[in-house]
């Protein structure tokens, strides 16, 4: 069964919450316990998101959606010029 996912910004979130509890003297284990969350997750996380402020995650999410864009069009155009070429040869 799976669970449910969390969003970039929960995620910022409660790695903040985590770093709290460490400071007030609570282990990573019980810190971790506490959000909810696998210790796995916790690393996984903090190795993603790990330092970033909320703006700096939205602009990450916008030049990901940039990236993904960017690559669409040079895929369709990379396709456009195989067929192009495969026409001047005449093998259509």
């Amino acid at each position: 069964m799976a669970g449910k996912r969390d969003k970039p910004e929960e995620i910022v979130l409660k790695l903040r919450q985590v770093e709290v509890l460490q400071g007030q003297g609570s282990s990573i284990a019980d810190a971790v316990r506490q959000i909810g969350v696998t210790q796995q997750t916790y690393y996984r996380w903090r190795k993603e998101y790990g330092g970033m402020s909320r703006d700096q995650l939205k602009r990450l999410k916008q030049l990901e959606a940039e990236n993904a864009r960017l690559r669409r069009a040079v895929s369709d155009l990379t396709l456009d010029k195989m067929i192009l070429t495969e026409a001047a040869r005449g093998n259509y």
